[in-house]
């Protein structure tokens, strides 16, 4: 190895991050290993990559000893006294038995430990940058779709948006600016893998967060989530000031903040209720736009009976049940609806 092996670690630390010292301390791991399984498996071995000429050297560290019983492991002190002046019996000195063949050693195995050690830094890097954003949203670049699942460039890392993370009826192309939930972080194998979704109800959530500077300060409060993604959400609001219409601040001035999110989503519908302690009224609220007639609730059993008009039934209910199943989901109570 020379000042070039030298020169490439510094240009890695420049392009990946990656602290060259590092990246040299691996090195020198290596080549103890590499020694010891060539030379002497038994000695306590030291090797050193000089920061200033990438040169390689291996030292046996020995106890300074009156009379050598263990060679591997001591030196005679009148022997020890060339290497250092200094020296006294019971220290140790570090020999120099750096074999003649050994540059070539270091420089065979140089390459496969720094590539080794920059993966394993990367894995490190990816996994402790992605379990902070954890729970957050981020923006992504679609790459490739491969058998249904959407490659997505995060950055300097790739994570997959499978089918099941995606919104049903969207289409991905090369190119493409999305947003995504960054659900959790999985070491699987030696492997991390980022799940990441557009279809968590937590996506929405985020979005509104981000465009709804009341929400992102606290005066207010998302309380619940209720979601199918690509046809319907249902989100419960609240006021921490009374002077603050919750609702209102949502939707935006001219709805330009809904309306925002909404073309985050591709359309898919949003109904902003808002949240109430008293859970009947709650129900009420997270069943509109259907007008409710009254609700019982049952609190040991969560149950709420409703009851609606007749011509209220069908828009009480929803499409194939959703309007009652988000509202469901959102209050946590089951809502049982009858018409009169």
């Amino acid at each position: 190895m020379n000042k070039e092996f030298l020169l490439a670690l510094d240009l890695l630390e420049k392009e990946k991050g990656i602290e060259k010292e590092i990246l040299i301390e691996a090195m020198e791991n290596a080549l103890v290993t590499a020694y010891k399984k060539d030379y002497n498996p038994i000695a306590e071995v030291i090797a050193t990559v000089s920061r200033e000429t990438g040169d390689a050297a291996v030292y046996l560290r020995k106890t300074v000893v009156e009379e050598v019983t263990n060679p591997e492991l001591e030196i005679e002190f009148k022997a020890a006294k060339k290497i250092s002046k200094a020296v006294a019996v019971g220290d140790t000195v570090d020999v120099n038995v750096t074999p003649k063949t050994f540059g070539r050693i270091a420089a065979q195995n140089a390459k496969g430990i720094v590539v080794q050690k920059i993966r394993e830094v990367e894995r490190g890097m990816m996994v402790s940058e992605f379990t902070e954003k954890t729970g957050s949203l981020v923006t992504g670049t679609v790459e490739r779709i491969e058998k249904g699942n959407v490659m997505v460039s995060i950055g300097r890392t790739e994570a997959v948006l499978s089918p099941q993370e995606q919104i049903p009826g969207e289409v991905y192309k090369h190119g493409d600016k999305i947003k995504i939930y960054v659900v959790q972080v999985k070491i699987i194998g030696k492997a991390p893998q980022i799940i990441i979704s557009r279809s968590h109800p937590m996506l929405v959530k985020c979005l509104f967060e981000q465009e709804v500077s009341e929400i992102a300060t606290g005066v207010v409060q998302i309380k619940s989530i209720a979601r199918e993604a690509g046809a319907r959400t249902k989100i419960a609001v609240y006021s921490t000031d009374e002077n603050v219409d919750c609702i209102g601040s949502c939707i935006g001035p001219k709805g330009m903040r809904v309306e925002n999110i909404l073309a985050e989503l591709k359309g898919e519908k949003i109904d902003i209720v808002k949240y109430s302690e008293d859970p009947e009224e709650f129900v009420k609220e997270a069943l509109s736009p259907a007008e409710i007639i009254s609700c019982t609730v049952n609190q040991d059993e969560r149950i709420c009976n409703v009851i609606v008009d007749k011509d209220q039934l069908s828009l009480a209910i929803g499409k194939e049940g959703q309007n009652a199943r988000l509202a469901a989901k959102l209050t946590g109570y089951k809502v049982d609806i009858k018409a009169v």
